[in-house]
């Protein structure tokens, strides 16, 4: 058995524990308590230990996409993502996936929900030591999709997948899948993951296939005549295996009908604000009992995948949405993007808090150069003090991922970006 201590440790599930430790064997956490009982070990001063945080919304491949198309409308951002994706190959994809788990490894982040285009993601998590659970992308009118595109992905990551490295299927969006390729990937007995009420322009174009999203119909799916929500529940494609990003623009009968089919929640509310969406109803969702989670998207929609500015952000926009002080305070934010994100994924029996008998996957961050020594409240200082370039060490399993000023990755970052580079260039990738 070894410990680690600091000045710090916040349980989640529990209240903080001033000049505490966590006791690991194994990688499994074995004991939290004060570290006059469990001893010091491994002492970080000036330091708060936090649960690793929970990413359940991510897109590792899109990890230098950062800046692309910024104040373009959503369709054509879109439009021209897909285009310039469309000048790379897989081995690019690897590389900028391995540059993204390494990103949030950096930022505190020990597991993810990554929906995955190429299935990179799922091989950059294992080279780096990175939990996930990698949804696997399908598009589509039709179930091909599953024997073309799902088969093929799941075949060429079988060898990386383990304990740690899960699988699921992401049918994208209901604007990019028809409810037949829904019902495909919820015959494969998987998690799922995909997008629901983004934007008002998505509504507009699956109620009446109107708006500004006619300009790009070619790529989409025909429009169901109602919300994706209400489509996908009239369908029994809806439940507990179902965690579904965004849900900004939903009005009371879908958030009943989320709730009623146990479906988690994905909240990206920077990805929501730098794209002109809205700020989603975060509230009434967690009033309505929905498992709802903090979650960072991708850098194609926002600039990093920081969860500190993450949690900071929802706190922003659930006080200026409801007009109160209260509507989201640290203690709930530091909650959501943890063991929200752990609860959202189904994997709160294992990760998420700092508790006897879970994965001893850890964020230590040091506040020693931030405006919060001496402390006054660990909590909110963590949340509202946190940063990447405050992150100490982060450990999965209860070994380390991170370690700052130790391994610098600069081949890593060199070679992501030499990739964005290409993804720039109007050259044919081919010569």
């Amino acid at each position: 058995m070894r410990t680690v201590s600091a000045d710090w440790v916040v349980p989640v599930e529990g209240p903080p524990i001033r000049d505490g430790a966590v006791a690991i064997e194994d990688g499994m956490i074995v004991g939290v308590g004060p570290a006059a009982e469990l001893g010091y070990g491994a002492r970080y001063r000036d330091a708060v230990i936090l649960p690793g945080f929970v990413n359940a919304h991510s897109h590792l491949e899109y990890a230098v996409y950062g800046g692309f198309g910024d104040g373009l409308a959503f369709g054509p951002w879109i439009a021209l993502h897909v285009e310039r994706k469309g000048r790379i190959d897989l081995e690019d994809m690897r590389t900028i996936a391995r540059f993204g788990a390494v990103e949030c490894l950096r930022s505190g982040i020990t597991a993810v929900g990554d929906c995955s285009f190429s299935g990179a993601a799922a091989t950059a998590c294992a080279e780096v030591g990175l939990r996930a659970i990698v949804y696997l992308e399908v598009f589509g009118s039709d179930p091909s999709p599953i024997t073309e595109r799902f088969v093929p992905m799941r075949e060429q990551i079988a060898d990386v997948l383990s304990e740690t490295v899960r699988i699921g299927v992401s049918p994208h969006a209901p604007y990019t899948c028809s409810l037949d390729l829904y019902r495909a990937c919820a015959d494969l007995d998987l998690p799922v993951a995909t997008h629901l009420a983004e934007s008002d322009a998505e509504t507009e174009f699956l109620r009446t296939g109107a708006g500004s999203w006619q300009a790009f119909a070619e790529m989409l799916v025909e429009p169901l005549g109602t919300t994706g929500i209400r489509a996908l529940a009239d369908e029994s494609l809806l439940g507990s295996h179902v965690i579904a990003a965004h849900c900004v623009q939903v009005d009371e009968e879908e958030i009943e009908l989320l709730a009623a089919n146990d479906v988690a929640v994905a909240h990206c509310p920077r990805s929501n604000a730098v794209l002109g969406c809205g700020i989603a109803p975060l509230t009434a969702l967690r009033a309505a009992g929905i498992r709802v989670c903090i979650a960072t998207d991708s850098p194609a929609s926002t600039p990093s995948f920081d969860m500190f500015d993450e949690m900071r952000a929802a706190i922003e926009g659930a006080r200026a949405r409801e007009r109160r002080p209260d509507a989201l305070t640290a203690t709930d934010a530091l909650e959501l993007a943890t063991l929200g994100g752990a609860r959202a994924l189904g994997l709160d029996a294992e990760l998420g808090s700092l508790v006897p008998g879970k994965s001893a996957d850890l964020t230590v961050l040091s506040l020693a150069d931030t405006p919060f020594i001496p402390w006054e409240d660990p909590v909110t200082a963590a949340v509202l003090g946190g940063s990447p370039q405050h992150v100490v060490a982060t450990l999965v399993s209860g070994e380390p991922r991170y370690e700052k000023g130790g391994k610098t990755w600069l081949e890593l970052i060199d070679a992501a970006r030499g990739v964005r580079g290409r993804l720039l260039s109007h050259a044919d990738p081919t010569s």
